[in-house]
C-alpha cells in the first residue's frame, strides 16, 4: 500500500469517527485549495485584462461591441460542449449538487468555470465572480470528499465549507462567508458542519490574502447612528431598495426564461446579450465588470456622478446589464453587481435628502453601507450574511451602524419576501425543475437512515439486456422499472414507461438504448428526511441506493412507501426514549415505590386489557397476580377482578390510581393498597 493510499485511510477513517480530527484535517486541505482556486480566478481576469490591453481596446471604443459578444460565445461554447453545469451563477449550482446529488460535483468544472467566468465578466460583461468562485470552491470540496471516499453527511460539509470558504476569501470575510455557507447554501444553522465550515473559512482567506494580496478586498471607514431619528432615512432606504432589488429580480427572470427558449438557437443568445451589454457599457463603462471598483470607489465617498438621478440610473443600467450576462449562457454572477446596487442607491438617496436633512450629518459612506447590505439581503434572501458582511469589510469595531443595518436589511427582505418569494438562486433551481423542501429544524426521520429501510430490487438488468427481457422480468416481479448495474455499478434506471418507447425490435434492442443513465442516487447512511428531500426535489417516486463510502456499488432501492416503515420505526425509537426517560423520572423520585392493588369487580380495569385502561400519569405495571399465576403485563393483558397488580409508582400516581380504579367499581369492593413495598417501612 502507498503512502499516499495510507494517508487516505487514517483520514477517511478519522473524518469517520470523529467530528474534530479527520474532517478538520480536510477542512484545512478544502480553505487552502479554495484560496487557491480564488487566486485562480484572479489571475485568469488579469491574463484577460492584459490581451485586451494588447489590442487597445479601452472605454467607448466600439470595438467593445465585437470583444464583448465574443467572449459571450466562448464562455456558452465552454458550458454547451465541456461542461453544462458552468452557465450562469455558480450558487444554484452548487446547491442542486447538495439537494440531488448529495453534494458530487465534477472535477473537470474547476478550471471550466474559471475560463467561462474570465470570458463573461472579464470582457466586459456584467456579472460578478463571487457566485463562480462559490462553485469552484465547492468543487473543490467534492473532489477532495470523493478522494478521500468520504460517506454523504460529511461530503455535505465539506462541499458546504467549499462555498463559505470561497466567500471568506474573496472578502476577506471568513465570518460573513460561514453565514453564507449555512444561509444559502444549506438553509440549515445545524452546527454539525460549523465546525468544517469555519476552518475553510479562515484557510482560504489567509491564503488568498497570501497569495493575491489585498486584490478581493474592500474597505471603508467605520460609521455609526448620528441621531435616532436618521433611522426614518435609513427605512425609506430599505423601502427603496427592496423595490429595486424585487425588479431586478424579475427583469432576470424574465429575460433567462426567454434565453432558455431560444437556447437552441446555436449562438444567437449569447451573441443578442452580447450586443445589448456593449451598448450599455459604451454609453456607461461603470456598468461593466464587477462593479467593485464603483462599491469601492462609493464606501470612499467618491462619487461616481453628482447628481442623485444619474446615480439611480446606474443602478438600474446595472440591474439589466447583469439579468443580460447572466443569461448569455456564460457564466457571471449576481453578488458583486447586487453590492454595486446598493451602494449607488444609497448614494443616490443620501444626495437626494442631505440637502433638505438638517438634523444630524449623513455620512455617504454609511447611506452606501446600508444599501450594499440591503440589496444583498433582498436579492440572495442573506440578511445576516449581509449584515455581518458589511461588518468585516469595513473593520468596525463597534456596533454603530446595527440599528440601521438590521432595520433596513429586516424591512427589505420582508418586503421582497412578499412581492417576490424567490431569491436570484432559487429562481434559477426551480427553471431547472428543483424545488427546495423547507423541513422542520428537527423531524423524526432524521433518526433513521436509508439502509434501514431500503428495499431489496428482486431483480436488476444487465445493460446488454434485451428489452423484452427486461420487460417479460418486470412483469414476472410486479415491478415498474428497476435497476441497470454493471459489474455491481449502477449505470441507470429503467421504467416500464422507457421499454415501451423502444424503437425496433424489443429482443434484439438492449436496454441501455433505453435506460436512463447516471440517475440521481442516494447513500445507506444518509437520513431518510434528505431522501425524501432529494425524491420531492426532483419529482420521482424512488431513489437507487449506492454504497457511497465504499466502491459505489449498488445496494438496494429507496421508494415512498419506505417511508412509511422509516416513519413507524422513528416513532418507535421516540416512544422506547419517552417511555425510557420516563421510568428514569419515576426510579428518581423519592417518594417513588412498589405498591399492590386488588382489581375491583365493575372497575375501569375490569375486563380490559392493559393497553385500554388508562392509567395515570407515573404508574409502571410490574406483574399480575391471579390465584397462583403470576403474569408479567403488556398492552394486550387483559385483567379480571380480584387480580393483584404489583405495580411502581409515586404517592401521587399510587393515590390516582386507587381514585382510578374506585371509579365505577361495585359498591362492595375497593381497590385499596393490600401492600406497601416501600423501602422505608421495609427497614
Amino acid at each position: 500500500m502507498s503512502r499516499i493510499q495510507r494517508f487516505r485511510d487514517l483520514v477517511r477513517g478519522a473524518a469517520t469517527d470523529s467530528e474534530t480530527t479527520g474532517l478538520a484535517l480536510l477542512s484545512l486541505m478544502v480553505g487552502i485549495g479554495v484560496g487557491f482556486g480564488t487566486a485562480a480566478m484572479v489571475w485568469s481576469f488579469e491574463a484577460v485584462d492584459w490581451v485586451i490591453d494588447s489590442l487597445g481596446i479601452g472605454d467607448g471604443s466600439l470595438l467593445l461591441f465585437l470583444l464583448i459578444p465574443v467572449g459571450f460565445v466562448s464562455a456558452w461554447w465552454i458550458a454547451k460542449r465541456i461542461a453544462p453545469e458552468v452557465a450562469g451563477d455558480g450558487v444554484p449550482e452548487t446547491i442542486a449538487s447538495l439537494l440531488v446529488r448529495g453534494g458530487r460535483m465534477r472535477h473537470r468544472s474547476i478550471p471550466a468555470k474559471l475560463a467561462a467566468t474570465a470570458l463573461t465578466v472579464g470582457v466586459g460583461g456584467s456579472g460578478g465572480r463571487e457566485g463562480p468562485v462559490v462553485q469552484v470552491g465547492s468543487s473543490i470540496a467534492s473532489v477532495i470528499a470523493t478522494r478521500f471516499k468520504l460517506g454523504e453527511h460529511h461530503m455535505r460539509s465539506l462541499v458546504a465549507a467549499g462555498a463559505g470558504a470561497a466567500i471568506g476569501a474573496t472578502f476577506n470575510a471568513p465570518i460573513a462567508g460561514m453565514l453564507f455557507a449555512m444561509e444559502v447554501i444549506l438553509s440549515s444553522f445545524a452546527v454539525r458542519h460549523m465546525s468544517a465550515i469555519v476552518i475553510a473559512s479562515v484557510t482560504a482567506a489567509v491564503t488568498s490574502r497570501l497569495l493575491v494580496g489585498e486584490e478581493l478586498a474592500m474597505f471603508s471607514s467605520a460609521y455609526s447612528l448620528g441621531d435616532p431619528r436618521e433611522l426614518i432615512l435609513y427605512l425609506g432606504l430599505g423601502l427603496i431598495v427592496a423595490l429595486v432589488g424585487v425588479g431586478f429580480l424579475w427583469v432576470l427572470d424574465r429575460i433567462e426564461t426567454m434565453a432558455a427558449r431560444h437556447r437552441d438557437s446555436g449562438a444567437l443568445v449569447p451573441i443578442a446579450t452580447g450586443l445589448l451589454v456593449a451598448g450599455l457599457v459604451f454609453v456607461e463603462p461603470a456598468i461593466g465588470g464587477t462593479g467593485q471598483d464603483g462599491a469601492q470607489s462609493l464606501l470612499m465617498s467618491g462619487l461616481l456622478a453628482d447628481a442623485w438621478w444619474i446615480m439611480l440610473l446606474l443602478a438600474l443600467g446595472k440591474a439589466v446589464a447583469t439579468a443580460l450576462t447572466i443569461s448569455s449562457g456564460g457564466s457571471g454572477g449576481a453578488f458583486m453587481p447586487s453590492l454595486f446596487m446598493g451602494a449607488a442607491i444609497g448614494a443616490a438617496v443620501n444626495e437626494l435628502v442631505r440637502p433638505l436633512w438638517n438634523i444630524s450629518d449623513l455620512p455617504l459612506g454609511a447611506m452606501v453601507l446600508v444599501g450594499m447590505a440591503t440589496m444583498f439581503a433582498v436579492v440572495g434572501r442573506a440578511p445576516l450574511t449581509a449584515i455581518l458582511l458589511v461588518f468585516e469589510v469595513t473593520g468596525a469595531r463597534d456596533y454603530g451602524l446595527i440599528l440601521p443595518l438590521m432595520l433596513s436589511a429586516t424591512v427589505a427582505t420582508l418586503i421582497a419576501d412578499r412581492l417576490h418569494p424567490a431569491s436570484v438562486y432559487t429562481m434559477a433551481l426551480v427553471r431547472k425543475g428543483i424545488q427546495m423542501i423547507k423541513s422542520p429544524d428537527v423531524d423524526v426521520l432524521d433518526s433513521v437512515t436509508v439502509g434501514e429501510v431500503m428495499s431489496d430490487v428482486p431483480f436488476v438488468a444487465a445493460p446488454d439486456s434485451s428489452v423484452s427481457l427486461v420487460r417479460s422480468e418486470l412483469d414476472a416481479v410486479r415491478s415498474h422499472g428497476t435497476a441497470v448495474v454493471d459489474d455491481d455499478r449502477l449505470v441507470g434506471i429503467v421504467t416500464v414507461t422507457d421499454l415501451a418507447k423502444a424503437d425496433g425490435d424489443p429482443a434484439v434492442i438492449p436496454v441501455s438504448s433505453v435506460m436512463t443513465p447516471g440517475p440521481i442516487t442516494v447513500g445507506p447512511t444518509e437520513p431518510v428526511s434528505e431522501a425524501l428531500e432529494r425524491m420531492a426535489s426532483i419529482g420521482v417516486g424512488r431513489l437507487p441506493v449506492v454504497d457511497t463510502a465504499g466502491d459505489a456499488a449498488f445496494v438496494g432501492m429507496f421508494r415512498r412507501e419506505d417511508a412509511v416503515s422509516a416513519y413507524h420505526l422513528a416513532l418507535g425509537q421516540r416512544t422506547d426514549h419517552v417511555l425510557t426517560r420516563r421510568r428514569l423520572a419515576q426510579r428518581t423520585d423519592p417518594g417513588a415505590g412498589f405498591f399492590d392493588f386488588r382489581v375491583p369487580r365493575g372497575s375501569a380495569a375490569d375486563g380490559r386489557t392493559v393497553g385500554e385502561v388508562g392509567w395515570p400519569e407515573g404508574v409502571t405495571l410490574v406483574s399480575v397476580r391471579r390465584h397462583r399465576e403470576v403474569l408479567v403485563p403488556n398492552g394486550n393483558t387483559r385483567l379480571h377482578h380480584d387480580d393483584v397488580v404489583t405495580a411502581f409508582g409515586s404517592e401521587s400516581a399510587q393515590r390516582a390510581t386507587i381514585l382510578r380504579m374506585d371509579a365505577g367499581a361495585d359498591d362492595d369492593t375497593t381497590a385499596e393498597i393490600i401492600l406497601d413495598w416501600d423501602s422505608d417501612e421495609d427497614e
